[in-house]
């Protein structure tokens, strides 16, 4: 319903602000990635938004960026997250954090953030996987494909750490294939 708000930003206190739109103030909930590259107050601002609609309320979100925007609208989606866990996630990682961590698997990257446990970790992970692609803010150079994220999960099944298993994955050709890559990363963790 409302996607976008132009106008002077006319207050701003953690995570909401008020935007100023030719008379009518527009109260936005952001996610901390956006709130500190907001101008200060009295300053232009332009938010693309999400308008949210419950029994007991209206609530509009406001985004720095289309990446930030459909990375919450791929969350709320899912059972168990609601909006205001959203943009707890968009708060504690950037969009490229995101996809990273779920091309990898990575559980452990959600967790620390608050109000994420395990399993929902794990849930969003499994909901996500193909969801957030280059688009959402990983470039080329960032993005990891199905196999290198297959031959990342058996280095760590097979008791190498994470740190390790990432390190070998970059000396790997980008487009190996899962058996190949799995035998070379082997080898070159034996040395």
């Amino acid at each position: 319903m409302i996607g976008r708000l132009s106008g002077t930003l006319a207050d701003k206190n953690p995570p909401q602000l008020l935007v100023d739109c030719n008379g009518v103030g527009y109260e936005v909930d952001v996610p901390m990635s956006t709130f500190y590259n907001l101008p200060a107050v009295g300053e232009r601002v332009s938010l693309l938004t999400h308008f949210v609609v419950r029994e007991d309320a209206q609530i509009l979100y406001g985004f720095g960026s289309a990446a930030e925007r459909e990375a919450f609208r791929q969350l709320i989606k899912i059972a168990g997250v609601g909006p205001r866990t959203a943009l707890s996630v968009l708060s504690g990682m950037s969009v490229a954090d995101i996809a990273q961590a779920v091309a990898a698997q990575d559980a452990a990257r959600l967790v620390k953030v608050p109000g994420i446990g395990k399993k929902t970790a794990e849930r969003l992970l499994l909901e996500l996987k193909g969801k957030l692609g280059p688009d959402l803010g990983l470039g080329a150079a960032g993005a990891v494909s199905d196999a290198q994220s297959d031959i990342l999960q058996a280095l760590v099944a097979l008791g190498y750490s994470d740190k390790e298993a990432a390190a070998t994955l970059k000396t790997l050709p980008r487009d190996v294939g899962v058996s190949e890559g799995i035998k070379l990363a082997l080898k070159a963790l034996a040395k």
